[in-house]
């Protein structure tokens, strides 16, 4: 096992919050099980790896990166995006996000990733438009996990009456907005037990179901 540098520890320690989460700038140089992490995107709150161009017809994308850390969430498996994505991904789990699951007084602490970038159409349907996923533009994700262990799942809490129903609508409201496109399961058979965040641009603002 490797040992985390004693400065490092104190860093973490003297940027904590009163939610007890670690300030996002002090994630920049930590280590964890899965190495070192770098800066992404020159944001503090993106940690992960950058990775290389990648082209597929007409899929693709300019400086990819891998992120693994969103404003201090853990992410369940790497995603793959473009930095203005991951931008977008790290101001809502940061400002908005957290926000959306307050009155369960404890902090999301990792997302369920369904999806990130995807050679592929759009629901993976023959003969559809190409997907955003195709060009790094959107995240599918499927659930949140709290710190206090509490999960609140996209096909399971949607529509739920009570506290975690009310968290899981309130995280999907919260993304319309700072997203182009946010789908849940009223949008959609294919979207029943995920959200669908991208950013693509409409002449109209966000369009979300």
């Amino acid at each position: 096992m490797r040992l985390v540098p004693l400065f490092l520890i104190l860093v973490a320690l003297a940027s904590c919050g009163r939610s007890g989460r670690p300030d996002v700038s002090a994630y920049t140089f930590s280590r964890t099980e899965t190495g070192t992490l770098t800066r992404l995107c020159n944001n503090p709150a993106l940690l992960g790896e950058p990775t290389h161009d990648i082209s597929e017809g007409a899929c693709g994308m300019d400086n990819p990166v891998a992120v693994r850390y969103v404003a201090g969430v853990r992410l369940s498996t790497p995603a793959t995006l473009n930095c203005r994505t991951a931008n977008t991904l790290a101001d809502w789990v940061e400002h908005d996000a957290q926000d959306a699951v307050r009155k369960l007084r404890s902090p999301i602490a990792e997302m369920t990733i369904f999806a990130s970038y995807a050679c592929r159409s759009r629901n993976n349907q023959r003969g559809a438009r190409l997907s955003e996923h195709a060009l790094g533009n959107a995240i599918d994700i499927g659930a949140f996990t709290l710190e206090n262990g509490t999960e609140l799942s996209v096909e399971e809490d949607w529509g739920k009456v009570g506290k975690e129903g009310t968290a899981i609508g309130n995280l999907h409201r919260a993304a319309c907005g700072p997203f182009g496109t946010v789908l849940g399961p009223n949008s959609d058979r294919y979207h029943y037990n995920h959200f669908h965040f991208d950013t693509a641009e409409y002449r109209s603002g966000t369009y979300c179901r």
